[in-house]
């Protein structure tokens, strides 16, 4: 398991915790002035993967040196993991209010409001959360036409998660000063800034997910439907075999590629059952 359900899971996955979504850690002053801060300002993050490309021009030794210390300090503020739809509809069964927002990764990169974020909280009506999102000034949150929080059912929630999966999107929870989970949103790897600064600038903010995909060969036809739902370059196609292969050293286990499967020829199983992957987060 990742070091998060060491930490703040007492060894179960920490995101399936209740615990980490009590709007009592919202009291904290702290975690709510960063939020804030977070939220309202979009260019920061854009700001920081622009650091991160200049960074790539350093020597290895002082990349290495700043991509731990970077990641540290993320792992205290904002820090994700992957996490497949049936742990996501677990999450959505024990909170009690949804609501979806504007997501800031897109506004930074593409400066358009793309609903893929979503806010959740233990209380009705989006509690402490949804107090902070209204006193920010980001409109981009809500539209240029809608100042009210949209507020989704958890069945409204579980469908448009499914649809963003045939979107090829992975989803991801997210700290905002750990263990305080807020917010899951639903990334790629040509928009979402976390995931561009966790593969492609090898600075992790973000860990795998608690599983690998796996294929079955006896049901995959090789047709490769799957390989373009694949966000991290684990899947390839064996042209001898006539079969798709996963590699568990890339794979980060969102489990969005069987989406893309009309055999249902993949599974997740989980990441410690396999040697290759058990210590890779």
């Amino acid at each position: 398991m990742c070091e998060f359900c060491l930490q703040h899971g007492e060894g179960k996955k920490w995101y399936l915790q209740a615990k980490n979504y009590a709007d009592d850690l919202l009291s904290d002053l702290r975690r709510r002035r960063f939020i804030k801060k977070f939220l309202s300002d979009p260019e920061a993050l854009a700001r920081d993967v622009r650091n991160l490309e200049r960074l790539e021009k350093a020597p290895t030794f002082i990349r290495n040196i700043m991509s731990r210390t970077i990641t540290r300090k993320m792992q205290q503020v904002h820090f994700g993991q992957i996490v497949p739809i049936e742990d996501i509809e677990q999450i959505f069964g024990f909170v009690n209010s949804i609501i979806r927002v504007a997501c800031i990764c897109r506004q930074a990169s593409l400066g358009q409001e793309k609903r893929y974020c979503y806010g959740i909280s233990l209380q009705p009506e989006g509690g402490r959360f949804a107090e902070i999102l209204r006193e920010l000034d980001g409109s981009y949150l809500f539209g240029p036409e809608n100042t009210g929080l949209e507020v989704l059912t958890r069945e409204e929630a579980i469908a448009a998660f499914h649809a963003h999966e045939q979107e090829g999107l992975c989803h991801s929870v997210w700290t905002f000063h750990t263990p305080f989970i807020g917010g899951i949103c639903n990334c790629d790897r040509s928009d979402c800034l976390a995931m561009r600064c966790t593969i492609t600038h090898a600075v992790p903010v973000m860990f795998r997910g608690e599983y690998i995909a796996q294929v079955d060969p006896d049901r995959c036809v090789g047709c490769r439907e799957c390989l373009r739902f694949c966000q991290f370059e684990a899947m390839t196609y064996s042209t001898a075999d006539q079969k798709t292969v996963i590699d568990p050293r890339r794979c980060y286990g969102c489990g969005v590629c069987r989406s893309g499967c009309p055999e249902e020829a993949i599974q997740l199983v989980d990441r410690i059952s396999v040697a290759a992957a058990a210590n890779l987060w």
